[in-house]
């Protein structure tokens, strides 16, 4: 009989590497040593380069592309207009997302092709593509090709686009209104605001903004003629969905498709759906028999990455005469750019009203969004996708709610605030909230921020000739809804541990978690655990990373696969120790038989079942190849506290304290979760201070390099106070709630409502974004000439 007694202790090693400790991140060595692989580091033998031609127009009807010359050119291998790559059959670009106009009927799809054939409709639309042996003879080829197009009028503002005698983009979209979208018992609302013994109203834009990831666009394609298999080696928010959809637009069974993605410089959204130029990638490898290379250049990224954002809303609430909210309702237009893909409309519209409410009781909710198509960039998901410009719309009206009727602002909020007994709550954005201590975290959120010592620090300021404004704003995001993820467990024969699954990692740090949950749950060695997400042909299922549901989604299919392994694992080592299953229990990656000393740890166990031979009936490996249930959408909540100081001779805003509390029920790793708060709220910092994309009246970006475009650096970001007031969520076995986005949700309203409390002398009651030192000095001047 073999020995199945021992004295090893996964304990400690568990305790060390086990949800809630701040492990450090597997890949900081790799990435900070630049030892990172992003596909622009990737090569393959014998390949090519491609250039995209773009139109310079940002409407018009194309009558003559010249490719002649440019095909003559030195090292041109190909040149491909829309007319080609039309003739191929490749499948349009559309919405997947099933939403539906107030009357019931579709939204109205633009259908976009790879390269344009009859008309342009934004200032870099793409026209034609080169491939050459160099990327300066693409270029040169490129710039050589004659576009000849009939400019037409151009039209960038949803509201002007969806006005009578605007200029159209599409003869099937009347007004260029795509989705009349509607939410909302439009009486029962009606009559609130009727009997409100008080309504505030506010015009807020929420501006456009540019992406700008630090890693730009780019693709390696490639095409096995043996296998007719298309290869697309690009950076993704995850392989499983973008391999569904390039299929879908190749019009080949998913099979037939590859993708491939290593290390990812960034997204916030915009690197989760396909574009055009990846389908040209492919047409071109294939048609030429060479893997194709493509970079794209910031000033094109510019033009052609999609962007976020873009609302002009219209928003209302009503309240009693004690301050109790009775309905909210936001309306006005949302911008769809000039094609509609991927999720594009969801941020403008179901968005929007789910996250509307917040953490407070308002009984009804309202939203009615025209989204419109214009002369501009595609719009696409921007980290938050409606949950942080919804927070934004309502903690602006609050503010202003409060100093309307005379109510402290904190003591309006304290009224409305949904109680920890109410739970769960059904809101009126259709969602129920499972868990949340939201007057909790506002209390933690002034004490840690000292607010009560605001007072002495203004008249500081003053002294110093500084106007001082402060402001609280809570948040609550409703995450992605539920949706099933891959959870795969592989015991290698080399002694470490893969986990499959189909969320997929670009900054988050998700192999540090992820072997967390494993390693706790197992007793697998934390450093034995390897993390798969980067090949479709290793993922065969799964969502992708966004909408903050990583390791809610991720971690709930390890946390059942671990499940699955356990009940192999009783019973390979019941055979092996000769025991009845029912006896054997499993703990601190160990299988145990009850009552006595006699155990098998599970990495010995693995070896032992691949190397035995054990009879009919009885699990050969422990591994595991799982597909998790649904996992429900949670609701990160929180408190941010942001105290600015403005210079009134010159408009300039710096942030000088800012604080947050958060509430992301179970934390599996706080270091990462700290991390990720920081980025959103420097992301949200971003858009409410400096960043804008701005066209002309022609249509004509004006904002197209860090030139023009001013984004957050260093100096701009303050440090940052962060407190937890945990709330394990009900609607996962981890009790997490998603953190990705919740930083740009709590800083838009916080920053925003801060500078205006700080122009209050001045009677400002409202200023959009951008809060740029210009806006800012111009409205002291117009507030100091009105007062004349």
């Amino acid at each position: 009989m073999q020995d199945f007694t021992g004295s090893r202790d996964n304990s400690i090693a568990m305790q060390k590497y086990g949800v809630g400790q701040p492990v450090r991140r597997k890949e900081d060595d790799t990435l900070v040593r630049g030892k990172g692989r992003y596909t622009d580091d990737l090569h393959l033998p014998g390949q090519l380069y491609a250039w995209v031609v773009r139109s310079s127009h940002a409407h018009g009807v194309i009558r003559k592309i010249d490719a002649e010359a440019a095909k003559a050119m030195p090292g041109v291998r190909g040149v491909w207009t829309g007319a080609d790559i039309a003739a191929a059959g490749y499948k349009p670009f559309t919405v997947g997302i099933p939403l539906k106009n107030r009357d019931g009927s579709p939204l109205l799809q633009t259908n976009r092709q790879a390269l344009m054939t009859d008309r342009v409709r934004y200032v870099g639309d793409p026209v034609a593509f080169v491939v050459a042996e160099t990327l300066a003879q693409a270029r040169d080829a490129g710039e050589a090709i004659e576009l000849d197009i009939d400019p037409l009028p151009a039209v960038t503002s949803a509201e002007d686009a969806a006005k009578p005698g605007a200029p159209q983009l599409y003869p099937h979209i009347p007004n260029n209104v795509a989705l009349d979208y509607h939410y909302g018992d439009t009486d029962a609302i009606d009559a609130a605001f009727a009997s409100a013994a008080h309504v505030t109203k506010l015009d807020i834009e929420n501006t456009r903004v540019a992406v700008v990831s630090m890693e730009p666009r780019c693709a390696l394609a490639s095409y096995d003629k043996k296998s007719e298999r298309y290869i697309l080696q690009v950076p993704t928010q995850g392989v499983a969905g973008n391999r569904a959809t390039l299929a879908r637009h190749l019009d080949v069974p998913a099979e037939k498709v590859r993708i491939l993605t290593g290390n990812v410089g960034g997204s916030f959204g915009m690197k989760n759906v396909s574009y055009p130029e990846y389908i040209c990638l492919l047409h071109a490898a294939k048609e030429l028999g060479k893997p194709v290379r493509w970079l794209d250049e910031r000033s094109s990224s510019f033009l052609s990455d999609s962007h976020g954002r873009s609302q002009q809303i219209h928003a209302e609430l009503a309240l009693d005469k004690d301050g109790k909210f009775l309905a909210v309702r936001v309306s006005g237009y949302g911008n769809l750019g000039a094609y509609i893909t991927g999720v594009s409309p969801l941020p403008l519209s179901l968005n929007t009203g789910k996250n509307l409410p917040s953490v407070y009781r308002t009984p009804l909710v309202g939203v009615d969004v025209k989204c419109v198509v214009t002369n501009t960039t595609l719009m696409g998901a921007y980290r938050g996708a409606g949950r942080p410009e919804a927070n934004y719309f309502m903690e602006r009206l609050i503010d202003c709610a409060a100093d309307e009727m005379g109510i402290d602002r904190l003591t309006l909020r304290k009224r409305n605030f949904i109680k920890p007994s109410q739970l769960p709550f059904a809101a009126a954005s259709g969602v129920t909230y499972d868990s949340g201590d939201f007057q909790g975290v506002f209390e933690k959120a002034l004490t840690i921020s000292d607010h009560a010592g605001f007072a002495k620090r203004k008249r500081e300021a003053r002294k110093n000739g500084k106007l001082r404004g402060i402001a609280v704003g809570s948040y609550l995001e409703v995450t992605a809804p539920p949706s099933p993820e891959l959870g795969k467990v592989t015991f290698e024969p080399d002694g470490t541990v893969t986990v499959t699954t189909g969320t997929l990692d670009y900054g988050q740090g998700h192999a540090t978690p992820f072997a967390q949950v494993l390693s706790e749950r197992l007793g697998v060695p934390f450093d034995a655990i390897r993390l798969q997400q980067n090949d479709s042909d290793l993922v065969r299922m799964g969502n992708g990373t966004g909408g903050s549901r990583s390791i809610t989604a991720s971690g709930q299919a390890i946390i059942e696969a671990s499940d699955l392994v356990i009940a192999k694992g009783k019973s390979a080592a019941a055979h092996l120790m000769e025991a009845s299953e029912a006896d054997i229990e499993f703990a601190d990656g160990r299988f145990t038989i009850a009552g006595t000393d006699r155990f098998i740890d599970i990495m010995e166990l693995s070896q032992r079942m691949r190397n035995g031979q054990l009879p009919e009936g009885v699990p050969t490996s422990l591994d595991v190849d799982h597909t998790g249930s649904d996992v429900q959408s949670t609701f990160p909540n929180g408190c941010h506290v942001a105290e600015v100081e403005i210079d009134p001779d010159t408009g300039a805003l710096t942030i000088a304290r800012y604080s947050a509390v958060n509430d992301f029920g179970t934390i599996v790793n706080p270091m990462i979760v700290a991390g990720q708060l920081h980025g959103g709220v420097a992301q949200g910092i971003g858009q409410a201070l400096m960043e804008k994309v701005s066209y002309d009246a022609s249509g004509q970006p004006i904002t197209g390099s860090f030139m023009d475009y001013a984004m957050p650096r260093a100096g701009d970001i303050p440090p940052m106070l962060i407190g937890d007031h945990p709330s394990p969520a009900k609607t996962n076995p981890l009790g997490s709630k998603g953190c990705g986005e919740a930083g740009c949700a709590g800083s838009l309203a916080t920053v925003v409502n801060a500078a205006v409390d700080a122009l209050r002398d001045y009677g400002v009651t409202h200023l959009d974004m951008p809060l740029t030192p210009e806006r800012i000095w111009r409205t002291i001047q117009n507030a100091k000439s009105a007062a004349l």
